[in-house]
């Protein structure tokens, strides 16, 4: 998932249309009113129904790599070992390693 994108009330005018494209393609948007964030747009998909605004909206940002787990957990108001188990609950991978990064990490360790 992508970084959100950032409208101003003024550019709704001409590109409410490509708002609500990034909603139903599940990305977030953020519009602002002078430069100052007014409204978070959060897409109404299946995270949002099954875990409400705040657990959705975690999910969302650590997807994205906006938030850490600690940090989404936070946003979640939940411990970070029930964050990782909606992770997990989501399909949502707690840990994002590319598979030779991750090797080198575990020879390391052991």
């Amino acid at each position: 998932m992508e970084k959100f994108d950032v409208f101003s009330v003024r550019d709704l005018r001409n590109r409410s249309g490509d708002l609500l494209r990034q909603a139903e393609a599940g990305r977030m948007s953020l519009i602002t009113k002078h430069g100052t964030p007014a409204i978070l747009a959060l897409p109404f998909d299946k995270h949002l129904l099954r875990y409400g605004v705040h657990r959705a909206l975690a999910l969302h940002l650590f997807e994205s790599r906006q938030l850490t787990l600690a940090q989404a957990a936070k946003v979640a108001e939940i411990s970070v070992e029930e964050f990782v188990a909606l992770l997990a609950e989501a399909g949502i991978p707690a840990v994002d390693y590319p598979p030779g990064e991750l090797k080198e990490d575990l020879d390391a360790a052991l």
